[in-house]
Parts: C-alpha cells; sequence; structure tokens
C-alpha cells in the first residue's frame, strides 16, 4: 500500500462518465480527484489567451513555463492560481485540448505533474492515458465505455446547465471526431489497459456506475 492509499485509474471517451464517476468515488473514499483532462484544458485555455490558436509550436511549449496548473481543496482547476473550472468546459477549448495533448513536449509536462500528485495515492485520476502511461501500475484500472448517442445527450445535458444550447447532431459529431483523434493519436492513445475492468455505463445510473467503480476500489483496500 502506497502512504496514502491505492491508486485508482479510470480511462475512457469524453461523456462516459469518468468525471462524475471520479469524483464521487473519490468524496467516498476519501481521496483526491484529479481530473488530468482539465489539465490540458486549462493549458489550451492558456495558449488560447496568449497564443490564439496555437499553430506555433515553439510559443506553446515556451508557454509550458508559464503555466501553473493545479487544484483547489474542491477539485477544482486552477491555472496561475484561478479557477478556471467553467472557462475549459467550452467547446473550442475542449478541442483545442485536444490537438495539444499530441504534442510530446506538453504531454510530459502534464504528466509530469500528475504524477507528482498521485504518486503517493490515495488518489482517483481520470482521463485517456491514465492506466497505460501515467501510471501503469495503478491498483485499480478502470475503462468506461458507452454509447455515441448517449453521451453526446449527456454533453448536451451539461452545455444546458451553463446556459448553451448546442444541436445533439453536433455534439455528436464532435464526440466521434475526438474519439478519432484520441485513438489514433501516436503518442498517448486512448485505450484500454490489459489489466483495466471494462464498464459500460449506457444504461447505468449515476449511482449504479459510481457504486460499481466503489465497490471494486473497497476490494483492492487491504
Amino acid at each position: 500500500m502506497r502512504p496514502n492509499g491505492i491508486i485508482i485509474a479510470i480511462d475512457g471517451p469524453t461523456a462516459s462518465g469518468k468525471s462524475t464517476t471520479a469524483k464521487q468515488v473519490a468524496a467516498r473514499l476519501g481521496y483526491l480527484h484529479l481530473n488530468t483532462g482539465a489539465m490540458y484544458r486549462a493549458f489550451a485555455l492558456l495558449v488560447r489567451r496568449r497564443d490564439h490558436h496555437g499553430h506555433d509550436p515553439q510559443r506553446v511549449h515556451d508557454l509550458l513555463s508559464e503555466a501553473e496548473i493545479g487544484f483547489n481543496s474542491a477539485g477544482n482547476i486552477l491555472l496561475n492560481g484561478a479557477d478556471v473550472s467553467r472557462e475549459v468546459q467550452e467547446p473550442d477549448i475542449a478541442l483545442l485540448a485536444s490537438e495539444l495533448s499530441t504534442d510530446p513536449e506538453v504531454r510530459a509536462k502534464l504528466v509530469e505533474k500528475q504524477r507528482t500528485i498521485g504518486s503517493n495515492g490515495g488518489v482517483v485520476l481520470e482521463g485517456r492515458d491514465i492506466g497505460t502511461v501515467v501510471f501503469p501500475d495503478a491498483e485499480l484500472k478502470i475503462f468506461l465505455v458507452a454509447d455515441a448517442g448517449v453521451r453526446a445527450e449527456r454533453r448536451q445535458l451539461e452545455f444546458e446547465k451553463m446556459g448553451t444550447h448546442i444541436p445533439l447532431e453536433e455534439l455528436r459529431q464532435q464526440l466521434e471526431e475526438r474519439d478519432k483523434r484520441d485513438r489514433e493519436r501516436t503518442i498517448s492513445p486512448l485505450r484500454k489497459a490489459a489489466d483495466a475492468v471494462e464498464v459500460d455505463t449506457t444504461n447505468l445510473t449515476i449511482e449504479g456506475q459510481v457504486e460499481r467503480v466503489f465497490e471494486l476500489a473497497k476490494a483492492r483496500i487491504v
């Protein structure tokens, strides 16, 4: 056992239920919740603010030294000390984050931060390469999946709660493009670790998927 507990790695495509599950499982265990995707989106937000479109690789790499990315006690993402949890949810920031995540220097820097935060355990990390790259030795690896149509509906509901309406078909197309990019990228592609437990959340309630992962976690905590 690590000093603070086990490491739980939750991977899967966008809107498969990673954030909700990770946050609630972490709360029930008294663990830290680390949304690694939010870290990439926070960096994308910085790039957008400083470099508009992120088309200059050297400028992007220079900005890595400017990016102080972390989390507050509530699990909200911080960029240079400011809570940017709302801003990073914008669709254009998510798409830019997906593009930037294929850059080796960007990925190396953020993976280093993730390992520093989570190495002592007692943490639930969510992302796309946690169980395969960031913490391949995690004590519990979960791979969440869900039907693309259901995922689009979930994402639409999230945006509507923030006062933004995006047509369902447009969201589905965005999700499928993101899935393709994530699976086909050369560096840290989205894939299920050989020893991960796959959980299909298509027909599960939030309570159901959280309970499933929580029970798996309890079985590994000794």
